[in-house]
């Protein structure tokens, strides 16, 4: 299944972000080696949030991602929704839906 996350940066997060970026992206990284997270990176213009792909059998994974997250543990991340998305086109498609000939 793919899961979305959504995160929600703090007015501050470009001025605070440079203390935790490094262990934020270990975090994302090492998700990202055990086939975790397929993509993940910031919104821009504004830079006012998140958006985190996962590949996982539950929400478990995006949520202990969070909670990890030195972002979010140090208030950068202000919310976070977690959502299933169901996939139906591309080559990566969980449930793919192929159009009648």
């Amino acid at each position: 299944m793919h899961y979305l996350m959504f995160y929600d940066y703090s007015p501050d997060y470009l001025e605070r972000r440079g203390e935790f970026r490094n262990e934020h992206l270990k975090l994302a990284w090492g998700a990202q080696a055990r086939g975790e997270l397929i993509l993940g990176g910031a919104l821009a213009e504004p830079a006012d949030g998140a958006v985190l792909l996962f590949k996982c059998s539950s929400p478990d994974v995006p949520e202990r991602f969070a909670a990890a997250d030195p972002y979010v543990k140090n208030g950068l991340v202000t919310g976070y929704q977690i959502r299933l998305w169901t996939t139906v086109v591309g080559q990566d498609a969980v449930s793919p839906v192929k159009p009648e000939a």
